[in-house]
């Protein structure tokens, strides 16, 4: 038997290699990540399949948390996916505040540090409201609710060292830090800003076309 499985892995030995390459290069340098919510919408779908640089922030042992080499931090206003702990799952958030900053919201409107955001609507659905926030010089799509749900109002609270607040784009929809609490920089894997290919959950997961590669 073990001279069989040693032929056998001599016979496959290019393709295992590829095979760990593969996912070295996965868990070190880049993936994608599905995303099964709609928590960012209308930023992201249900059904977006994400880009993911797993090299925007560190260089880590591959399987590992472990950086070995820090290349930036996570800005105000990008798109990280993060291995939360506290949520026990892996989750796609947008940064609003970084270390330092302190933050509070008052009927789904953000201040930070003092700063009240600007908000322009953009379109009015049968029960919320899209519109550009201007996270102090970012401006992307939120959604709230017409009616606020508890997640409405926080602070003000202070972004602690090697945290970040993360909210979803759909405001009242989201179980982000108003729920599991402040970001460890550590928990975070990268950052995307490429929406790869897409499925429509709603239409027997068809392909959508408008959606590949769309820029976020």
């Amino acid at each position: 038997m073990l001279k069989g499985l040693v032929k056998l892995l001599k016979h496959n030995r290019s393709f295992l290699l590829f095979m760990v390459l593969m996912l070295v290069f996965r868990s070190a340098v880049a993936d994608w990540n599905s995303v099964p919510t709609g928590s960012m919408k209308p930023t992201i779908l249900e059904g977006d399949r994400l880009l993911v640089n797993k090299m925007a922030y560190d260089i880590r042992l591959p399987f590992t948390h472990l950086s070995l080499v820090k290349i930036a931090d996570p800005a105000r206003g990008e798109i990280i996916i993060f291995d939360s702990v506290k949520a026990d799952k892996k989750l796609v958030k947008r940064v609003v505040g970084v270390p330092g900053d302190i933050v509070e919201m008052r009927q789904n409107t953000l201040i930070i540090n003092g700063d009240k955001l600007n908000y322009q609507i953009q379109g009015k659905l049968a029960s919320s409201t899209d519109s550009i926030e201007n996270l102090l010089g970012v401006e992307h799509m939120v959604r709230v609710h017409d009616t606020p749900s508890r997640l409405a109002n926080f602070g003000p609270i202070t972004v602690p060292d090697n945290f970040y607040l993360a909210l979803g784009d759909n405001r009242d929809a989201s179980a982000d830090s108003r729920v599991i609490g402040f970001i460890p920089r550590d928990e975070i894997t990268g950052r995307a800003k490429t929406v790869a290919f897409s499925n429509n959950y709603d239409n027997y997961y068809l392909f959508r076309p408008e959606r590949f590669m769309h820029t976020l």
